[in-house]
């Protein structure tokens, strides 16, 4: 990594001709010159910031969440591991741009220092973030806190830490951070880490240390230290005036700067905008499609309006047609609220301003084809009901990504989508305290803090529990991760998730990836069909009924088969052969155990 280009490109200043050979010309571009200017040094953090802080994830595939399309579940899924395949490669450009910040922002006399302060603890914020997702992954890792001479060879090569050296590490950086950082960022600086986000960060990494994948013996002492750190992130937080939001659940992503964000990443037209192109069907959109489509436990997962669990019956479903016809009743109109704010569901209206003419909607279904070749006889094909008779091909769930979606874009902005990301919101840590709450034996404030969630999303109870029958501290753990997999569903939570209560056998007993396709009953029907009408209307969902799809990919040799013995991943062989003080992790053939 060349600093001195990094810092040379921000320098732009003019040059001053002098005839004196004693004159030394500050204005010059010059890399030292950062460290005596507030507004480079502020830079050279921004361009941390702009390397580092996530965005929108397209993370469903490979998970119960959904998929991006038929015969695209990744080989780790499928349980096809190697080295080659899984190793994980270490990358350290992030810590040696924030060590030589950390390191040279000591001689910056131009701050005070408190200013200092403030800039150390946001770029300590980051080490520790970038050092936790290597943890999370492989376990321990090489600790470099300075930046390191490139002149010196053998001072490059340093073993792995272990997971214990690293978690102490990283949560060292954090407290210094909290203790340096302001509550709270105002006007052009909101959006910068301040102490609430790194209290909220260091909840979440102790959560997450607490849990089965690092904590196997279910040491207490792990989940307390992680309740005090989630409880005053809460507390501080809620004294920031940070909380549940108190509006619709979907408009927690479109009502920018409300009382839920805790991290962010702004987008903005032109210069921060968003890519949408991936998450949006394919006749409207353009260069990829499809991504994120909810498959059969996502659906299901969404609850009822009181919050009562919506259940499946596959043998009624496809032998009783009252039956059939109030599952879908109840499926498209009587919904947990948050179902509809995150998934869009054939024959519905889907927000595509360029094909809403003459008050017509874009929606999809299904029709049954013959097709002796075909399991059962039969195949589907997409029935698209679109005035622009647009072809479409790829689908295979049919149900799409509606949280964050931005609702202004046409096919031909697909590029300039404006949602925030929002990385920590205010559920995640009221959420990880009452995981911890329950851990530690405080029922009773884990199962409060469920049913706040449950009411902020807009299920109505009559007996003020929202649907949550869970009592024992094991039915509370399940309740948890339940409502994780509804109220974060496309946050990128999910995977991490699963692996971090080491739950690969749940998606394996679950096999497929399978679907309910809205399948027309009598192709001839549709002649004449109100397209202003949707499946909300009871009279056009009687022209259709629901059927089970049990493999979506159409290929049963796609299917989850992950390997109960490999939950950290290995580090990669490039770097071993580069550096032959790493170990290998001992799920992997080494001697590194990831537990130590």
């Amino acid at each position: 990594m060349n600093y001195k280009s990094i810092i040379c490109a921000a320098l732009l200043a003019s040059t001053i001709s002098s005839c004196s050979l004693d004159y030394k010309n500050t204005a010059t571009i010059n890399p030292e010159n950062v460290w005596t200017d507030k507004i480079m040094i502020n830079s050279f953090l921004t361009d941390i910031y702009g390397k580092m802080m996530p965005g929108w994830p397209i993370s469903a595939n490979g998970t119960d969440e959904g998929m991006n399309g038929p015969t695209d579940m990744g080989s780790f899924s499928r349980g096809i591991i190697s080295i080659e395949g899984q190793g994980q490669g270490l990358d350290y450009a992030n810590i040696d741009r924030i060590n030589f910040f950390l390191d040279n922002l000591e001689k910056a006399s131009v701050l005070s220092d408190d200013e200092k302060k403030q800039f150390r603890g946001q770029a300590l914020f980051w080490r520790a973030w970038d050092y936790w997702g290597k943890v999370f992954n492989v376990g321990g890792v090489p600790l470099i806190l300075k930046f390191q001479d490139v002149s010196n060879i053998e001072s490059l090569f340093v073993s792995r830490a272990s997971t214990t050296e690293c978690v102490a590490q990283i949560m060292k950086d954090l407290d210094e951070a909290i203790a340096n950082l302001p509550d709270v960022w105002t006007g052009a600086e909101y959006g910068r880490i301040d102490k609430g986000t790194a209290m909220a960060l260091k909840g979440r990494i102790l959560m997450q240390y607490a849990s089965p994948l690092f904590n196997p013996s279910n040491n207490i002492k792990r989940w307390e230290a992680a309740y005090e750190a989630n409880k005053a992130a809460v507390d501080l937080l809620t004294k920031m005036g940070k909380g549940l939001y108190d509006g619709k659940f979907e408009d927690i992503w479109y009502s920018e700067r409300n009382k839920e964000v805790i991290m962010v990443n702004q987008f903005y037209y032109p210069d921060h905008r968003l890519d949408q192109k991936n998450i949006r069907p394919e006749p409207l959109t353009k260069d990829n499609a499809n991504y994120n489509q909810a498959i059969l436990p996502l659906l299901l997962a969404f609850p009822k309006k009181d919050g009562s669990k919506l259940e499946l019956d596959y043998n009624k479903l496809s032998s009783d047609e009252a039956y059939n016809a109030q599952f879908m009743t109840d499926f498209y109109t009587n919904r947990d609220p948050r179902f509809t704010a995150t998934i869009f569901s054939p024959g519905t209206e889907y927000p595509a301003k360029d094909v809403l003419i003459n008050g017509m909607k874009y929606w999809n279904a299904w029709k049954k084809v013959s097709d002796p070749s075909a399991t059962g006889g039969f195949k589907y094909m997409t029935l698209i009901f679109d005035q622009l008779s647009k072809g479409v091909g790829g689908t295979s769930s049919g149900y799409f990504q509606m949280k964050g979606l931005d609702k202004n874009l046409t096919t031909n902005t697909v590029y300039d989508a404006q949602t925030d990301w929002i990385e920590i919101r205010f559920t995640e840590v009221l959420m990880n305290l009452g995981e911890c709450a329950n851990e530690i034996g405080k029922s009773s404030e884990a199962l409060q803090i469920l049913y706040d969630v449950r009411k902020r999303a807009g299920i109505v109870s009559p007996n003020g529990k929202y649907g949550i029958t869970a009592s024992s501290q094991s039915e509370i753990r399940q309740a948890y991760f339940d409502e994780r997999f509804i109220e974060f569903a496309y946050e990128n939570k999910r995977w991490t998730d699963i692996r971090r209560h080491k739950r690969y056998d749940m998606l394996n007993k679950m096999k497929y990836r399978s679907g309910l396709h809205a399948v027309i009953k009598d192709p001839s029907k549709i002649a004449g069909f109100n397209w202003t009408k949707d499946m909300y209307d009871p009279e056009v969902r009687k022209l259709f009924r629901f059927e089970y799809l049990e493999v979506l990919d159409g290929n049963k040799d796609y299917f989850f088969n992950l390997d109960l013995k490999h939950w950290f991943y290995p580090i990669s062989k490039g770097v071993i052969d580069r550096n032959s003080k790493i170990e290998q992790n001992n799920e992997w053939g080494g001697t590194f155990d990831p537990l130590k």
